[in-house]
């Protein structure tokens, strides 16, 4: 987990710090939907290896924008679903979702 006082004093930076890469970005995209498990998080995510999404799992994890459920099953099943402050950044990810969009549509 990024400790507050090692975040850069700008805003923009520091919410680039914390989900500024492709793979977080999608990983939210998906889990704004819906909870989602490991191995359909990796389906989803064309070209993502195992150890990237393990490691955006975890970092994502310690800073607090997404919780991970382990259910007392056999054969084991644990859920990735956004935290209240995850769910926080969902007008991001909707205003890129808007925008990408758009883009696509223009005659450029």
């Amino acid at each position: 987990m990024v400790k507050k006082e090692e975040l850069p004093a700008c805003p923009v930076a520091t919410t680039v710090q914390l989900i500024g890469n492709k793979w977080k970005l999608l990983i939210m995209r998906n889990l704004r939907i819906r909870p989602w498990r490991f191995n359909e998080l990796q389906k989803s995510l064309e070209g993502i290896s195992q150890k990237v999404l393990t490691d955006s799992l975890r970092s994502m994890e310690s800073d607090g924008i997404v919780t991970r459920t382990a259910y007392p099953e056999v054969p084991p099943r644990v859920e990735y679903a956004l935290s209240e402050l995850g769910e926080s950044m969902l007008p991001i990810i909707n205003a890129m979702e808007a925008w990408g969009i758009a883009y696509k549509s223009s005659n450029k």
